[in-house]
């Protein structure tokens, strides 16, 4: 028996592999526990240069950075994932009009550095406050990238789809927004949540114009002379609540796969269901 890239190790290649996965564990367990020694070592798990954690308005504070976080990743998500929509189907336009602006568009934002764009729409163009350059930056950027995934989640559909569509009346715009993205969202899903990952990490990139996120509180925090300069410590806790939420990222696309699964499934025995029942009607005497 054979898999569809290699064929099934046998007893001497698992305990070979078994072997493997030891070592490698073996080997990330002994850098961490360096990194941890290294840290204690130098003191960073000392009392004394954690006392900041215990202040109620620096806790306040890192919440007021987590929310200020939260708010432009939410704003950038929900404008790129449009952006990312609309250029997309203009990319597949037959309308050379559409397509060729399209494609210039998604290729530019694309190539340009985010940093660049951030830094232009907040010295450049002097939006105003930092929150609507770092959205912007992070909405044009991403949405480029996203409409390229987008692009390749309908470009890889079976054309039936859309002939099926278009043998019933529908129009290409109708075809595009009810038949195609949203298959196209579905089938492309852990691409677009991997991109939004990206987005949120990217949101450390306002502190550079001052705004007033988790990494540009942490280097203020990190600064502080009376704390004894807790720069590793806050690292640390700002580091774990970017972990935790794309880790919370990956959960929601989790949960969102596994709802689209049981629709599927659901929707299959309602249909099977529906045509024996009509196979048992037709086959009755008159």
């Amino acid at each position: 028996m054979s898999a569809v890239l290699f064929d099934v190790p046998g007893p001497k290649a698992r305990v070979r592999h078994r072997g493997y996965a030891v070592a490698g564990v073996l080997a990330v367990a002994a850098i961490i526990g360096y990194i941890v020694y290294k840290f204690a070592e130098a003191g960073q798990f000392d009392a004394e240069i954690w006392e900041w954690i215990l202040y109620e308005q620096i806790q306040l504070e890192i919440v007021d950075a987590l929310l200020n976080t939260l708010r432009a990743f939410a704003a950038a998500a929900v404008l790129a994932l449009a952006f990312g929509a609309v250029f997309a189907a203009a990319r597949l336009s037959d309308h050379a009009f559409l397509r060729v602006p399209a494609t210039l568009i998604v290729e530019f934002f694309r190539a340009v550095p985010l940093v660049v764009m951030i830094f232009f729409f907040h010295y450049g163009l002097a939006l105003g406050a930092p929150f609507y350059s770092v959205v912007l930056g992070l909405t044009l950027y991403n949405g480029s990238v996203l409409a390229e995934v987008f692009r390749a989640g309908i470009l890889s559909l079976p054309k039936g789809q859309s002939e099926a569509a278009y043998a019933i009346g529908m129009r290409k715009t109708q075809v595009m927004r009810l038949v195609l993205l949203p298959q196209a969202l579905r089938a492309m899903l852990p691409a677009i949540i991997s991109q939004l990952v990206v987005l949120l990490k990217d949101t450390a990139l306002g502190f550079l114009i001052t705004y007033e996120e988790l990494l540009r509180y942490a280097r203020y925090l990190g600064g502080i002379i009376e704390f004894d300069r807790p720069l590793i410590p806050i690292t640390i806790v700002v580091g774990a609540m970017y972990i935790l939420m794309c880790l919370a990222l990956t959960g929601v696309a989790k949960w969102l796969e596994a709802r689209n699964r049981r629709s599927k499934k659901t929707l299959a025995v309602d249909v099977t269901a529906e045509t024996e029942e009509g196979v048992l009607t037709d086959g009755k005497p008159a």
